[in-house]
């Protein structure tokens, strides 16, 4: 089987992005690779984890199952609309907001968790 796309990231929403980086780098020991004020990164070459400002974030209250989890996966792929098409045939939707232009796209899976689909970089 042919993969769809391969995981670019894994993206944390929070209120603030520079704290919450900076917390993960101590951690997790991966430096801090990106850092302004409504998004922050850490890496090591290999692994990604982002870190968004999402305006009147709250954070899961743990242990209920009622609470929503705040993240999203994205992820690479060699052509953006074949992944799409493949994503929705596989039963993801396209919702109408897309903050990305056509840079990227934002696609929710069958029970509606966002992900966002990006071209992959050149190596």
């Amino acid at each position: 089987m042919t993969a769809i796309a391969s995981l670019a990231m894994f993206n944390f929403d929070c209120a603030d992005p520079g704290a919450l980086a900076e917390f993960y780098h101590e951690v997790l020991g991966m430096p801090i690779t990106h850092r302004e004020g409504d998004y922050a990164m850490i890496g090591d070459g290999v692994t990604n984890i982002g870190f968004g400002r999402v305006e009147g974030y709250r954070p899961p209250n743990w242990p209920d199952e009622d609470a929503p989890k705040r993240y999203h996966l994205d992820l690479y792929a060699d052509d953006l609309e074949e992944a799409e098409a493949r994503c929705v045939k596989l039963g993801a939707s396209r919702p109408d907001f897309q903050p990305g232009g056509e840079r990227w796209r934002v696609l929710l899976d069958p029970a509606g968790h966002p992900f966002c689909v990006c071209p992959r970089p050149a190596s």
